[in-house]
């Protein structure tokens, strides 16, 4: 039995869940069984539809199309609850990896149960891959990770008004 590390893709700059897709798929083309949590995210995007067709259990979807800080106490509320719906489904699921996307953001958001993510975290599957990616993460994730690798934004096409690109952002 292999012992299964934990991955922290984070930082301000493109290419996290990229990354974390990535890894799926090398798992998928292996013959892993592959769960993804995509925290705060409802919109569309094109791996997902693929990732599922190749087997990955994906659980995603918030309350409503606003971002957090758009969003009522009430509305807050189910979006918090939705997440670690999801959370403990993805967990009853058996996984070699497991995917945990905008974990760093729905923990500073308080959009998830810290708690409840923390211990699946820490209490994985000795065997289980793991990969946590966000913006900034909680100082217990930085702590508890073996692969730690920060994506820097230099540029980004959005500074000269060039709107997110189907197939390349999402």
């Amino acid at each position: 039995m292999e012992k299964g590390l934990i991955h922290l893709y984070w930082g301000d700059g493109k290419g996290k869940t990229t990354a974390a897709i990535g890894v799926a798929m090398r798992a998928l083309a292996a013959g892993k069984k592959v769960v993804i949590v995509q925290f705060l995210k409802g919109q569309e995007s094109g791996e997902i539809t693929l990732l599922s067709e190749l087997g990955a259990q994906i659980y995603r979807g918030k309350a409503g199309h606003k971002f957090v800080f758009q969003m009522t106490e009430e509305e807050k509320a189910q979006a918090r609850k939705v997440q670690d719906e999801n959370l403990l489904a993805a967990l009853q699921q058996p996984a070699d990896l497991l995917i945990l996307d905008e974990a760093c953001a729905a923990v500073q958001l308080n959009m998830v149960d810290e708690a409840m993510l923390k211990k699946a975290v820490c209490e994985k599957p000795a065997e289980q891959e793991l990969i946590l990616t966000g913006r900034n993460p909680a100082d217990w994730m930085t702590e508890i990770a073996d692969y730690s690798t920060e994506m820097h934004c230099w540029k980004h096409p959005y500074e000269k008004g060039i709107p997110a690109r189907k197939g390349v952002e999402y």
